[in-house]
């Protein structure tokens, strides 16, 4: 049974820093793809980063060279450094694996497992 377990967020002015952590167990192997979404209140998860088994990386505009995705395979994680935090950064934040092949690497329903979610927010 593959499961995401999620770690990190937490509280910060605008312009701060936060990173979130992801273990994934029951791979059988560690060229996943992987994600990062968030969701806000009264609002739609939205995809932020994405990484492909190969290691290519994907980002949403809205936190592009703010937001790094990263793993570390032999720890079977996931990461999401964010900077330069906004107010409108603040949300939900839930890893994901299990890409079904084709499409959006951003869009939530390319995706059959969830972490458990870890709520980021920023004030200003």
């Amino acid at each position: 049974v593959v499961q995401l377990v999620q770690s990190g967020g937490g509280s910060v002015q605008a312009g701060g820093s936060l990173r979130l952590s992801c273990t994934a167990s029951g791979y059988t192997h560690s060229a996943i793809s992987m994600a990062w979404f968030r969701q806000a209140p009264r609002t739609g998860r939205e995809g932020v980063a994405a990484i492909s088994a190969g290691d290519t990386t994907y980002y949403a505009d809205s936190v592009k060279d703010r937001f790094t995705i990263s793993r570390d395979k032999t720890k079977m994680s996931l990461y999401l450094e964010m900077h330069n935090l906004r107010p409108e950064d603040s949300a939900m934040y839930y890893c994901a694996s299990g890409f079904m092949g084709t499409g959006d690497r951003l869009w939530e329903k390319n995706y059959s497992y969830w972490g458990q979610g870890t709520q980021v927010t920023v004030s200003s």
